[in-house]
Parts: C-alpha cells; structure tokens; sequence
C-alpha cells in the first residue's frame, strides 16, 4: 500500500511524551507558555512582527476579516477577489463577515490566482484581494502587492498550504507578503497539530491587538470583554506540538521538493501533465500537494487504487457551482472549470521513501487509456 500520507509516521519521529508530562503538570492548557513560546517562534520563522494563535484556518480568515471590519478599513457588503478553485474555507471567511467575494480564475499552469486578470475583476467595491498559496506555491506576490497599492486593497495571504514557502530569502516567508496571513495546522499539513490549530500573521501592531481580543471572546482580561469576539484560540497542546515539529520544517519541505524533482523526471505518461515548477524561485514550493491532470481522471484513480496507491481529488467542485452558493452558480470560470475536472493529488509527504515515490511514477506509466 502507498498511502496519500501516513501521519502516525510523520508523528512518531518526535519525543512528545517528556515535553507532554511537563505540560500536564504546568496546568497551563489555554493560553500558556507553550502557545506563547510558538506564536514568537513562528512570527519570527516567517518574518513576522505578530503572530497570533488561533483554533484552525478557517477561523484565521474569518478573524482577519472581522478584525479589519471592526477598525473600519472592512464594511459590509464590500468585496474582495478570492480564487475560486480553493478549499470553501477561503470564501466561507468572505461571506460570514458579509462580505462578497469576487471569484478569481488561476493560471492554467501553475493553479494560482491569475495576477494579469486582477484589473478585470476590479470594481468599486473592492477592498481586498485573499491570494492562496494553493498545493504550497506563492502567488505572484510582487504584481498582487504593486496592484493592491496602485488601487488602496488590503491583502489577505491564505497561506493555509504553504508553511516555509518563500522567494528570494527566507526573512520573508508566506504569510508575511501580505497586510495579514492566515495558517492551517490541520494534522496533514506541512507543519501539522495532532488536532485543529491556526495561526494569524502580521506586522500591523492594531491588527495584532484586535485579533487577540476578538479571538478571546472579545476580552483583554477575564469577564471584561469589549468587542464582539468568538473563542478561538489556539490551544497550548497543539502549541507543544508545533514547538517541537517547527526546527524540521524546512528540512522536511526540502525533503519534499527532492520528491516532487523525482516524480517530474520519472513520470512520462504522454496523458499526464505534471504541476509547473518556478525554476527561478526553487523555495517557493514547499509542495503540500502534488498535482496531476488528466483528461481520464476518474480511470486513473480507479486504476491508482487497484494498484494500492491511494490519490485525493482537491477539489472536485470549483466554490461558485457549490451548492451553498447557488447565488452564484450561474458563473462560468471554464479555466477553473476544467481544472477541477482533471486534477489528482497524489503521495507526498516527509516520510515517503525515494523507492515508493520511484514505484509510484512506474505505476501512473503504465496506466492504459
């Protein structure tokens, strides 16, 4: 069996059961050290001033949004141009704050919001654009920044899939591109918890102070709460975890790299098309996913499974034709469109031996039309 990631493996290379008793005896499960120690660790990690610790992605999107709602610079029913070929969290941020999102098709090559196409999508009501750094890849982030100045939008990084992704210097990672950025540490992430867990970059000493406050039920000391918050912090076992997994990241997203540099020479299916590589910017893949097309995709992942290799569809429904957005079904992005229909993940991970990953392209070789 190849398995799409076997996180007991990824998980059993850390000692947590000193570092565990240790923080059963401190009784400081909420809002501890431990959480303390992280947020300093990877605001510095990703070259950030602030780093917030919250209880999973999603909430991160959602409270950068509120956030920038309650100091004004956010009002309902303004819009922001988000991607629509992302995981429904990003757009579920948009519209909880009632907010529109502006659905965004990528690049065809590289899967990511299309930079040359802002311009079109521009309209009054815009306020901000959410870039994803989908499968561990920047954006364009020099053209989203000089196009977000030239016209006063915030800029909102989901950097949900690319922990350590950088592009000239690793003083600056994602997450520190943009006005604010949001992490997932769901468990099959680069830098996974052992549960839900997220976090909210910045450099924006207001933005910082409000996120805390909201992500506190609103509260800056016990039982006095002053904004409209929600609990959403960033537990200080899943901070424990983080701490320990944090020192391997960058070695682990090399380790990566070397996997996606073995698939790319070994695959040669004249039907399969492999994921684009920025050759100019070699870190700005950290290669959370691994994406194939192809045209005969729902063959391929029969075949695959018969063959013990086991592959994800992420994501099979563009957001706009989701039916939770019937509102905006009648869209048509046909370059997302399309996408969506032809894309397969298959293994990557930290754990995965050189011998599988070789095994695994001889398989996808010999797929038959």
């Amino acid at each position: 069996m190849f398995p799409f990631i076997d996180l007991a493996k990824i998980n059993a290379r850390f000692d947590l059961h000193s570092s565990f008793e240790a923080f059963v005896q401190s009784a400081q499960y909420i809002q501890g050290e431990e959480s303390t120690h992280f947020e300093r660790e990877f605001a510095t990690y990703c070259g950030s001033k602030h780093c917030i610790g919250v209880s999973s992605g999603s909430s991160a999107l959602y409270l950068i949004l509120k956030a920038y709602k309650h100091l004004g610079k956010l009002h309902d029913n303004d819009a922001v141009i988000v991607p629509t070929n992302t995981y429904i969290a990003s757009v579920f941020a948009i519209t909880q704050n009632n907010l529109t999102p502006i659905f965004a098709e990528p690049n065809v090559q590289d899967f990511l919001l299309d930079s040359s196409k802002l311009e079109s999508l521009l309209t009054p009501r815009v306020r901000a654009i959410m870039p994803v750094h989908l499968y561990g890849q920047l954006c364009d982030m020099d053209t989203i920044n000089a196009f977000a100045k030239a016209h006063n939008l915030l800029v909102i990084e989901d950097s949900a899939q690319a922990h350590g992704a950088y592009l000239r210097d690793s003083h600056t990672r994602a997450g520190a591109y943009g006005d604010a950025g949001a992490f997932s540490f769901y468990p099959a992430k680069n830098l996974g918890a052992l549960g839900d867990g997220g976090a909210i970059t910045t450099n924006d000493d207001e933005l910082a102070t409000t996120l805390r406050c909201l992500a506190n039920a609103g509260s800056t000391s016990k039982y006095t709460h002053t904004l409209d918050g929600i609990n959403a912090r960033l537990d200080s076992l899943q901070a424990l975890v983080l701490r320990a997994k944090l020192p391997l990241l960058d070695s682990d997203n090399a380790y990566r790299r070397e996997i996606a540099k073995t698939y790319a020479s070994a695959i040669t299916h004249s039907d399969i098309i492999l994921p684009h590589f920025r050759i100019s910017s070699p870190h700005s893949h950290v290669w959370h996913l691994f994406v194939i097309r192809t045209k005969a995709r729902e063959r391929l992942q029969a075949y695959l499974a018969r063959n013990d290799v086991q592959s994800i569809i992420h994501y099979p429904i563009p957001v706009h034709k989701q039916q939770v957005y019937a509102r905006y079904n009648h869209l048509e992005l046909p370059i997302a469109q399309n996408l969506q229909s032809e894309i397969l993940s298959i293994p990557i991970s930290q754990v995965q031996t050189p011998e599988d990953t070789q095994k695994i392209a001889e398989i996808l070789n010999a797929f038959v039309l």
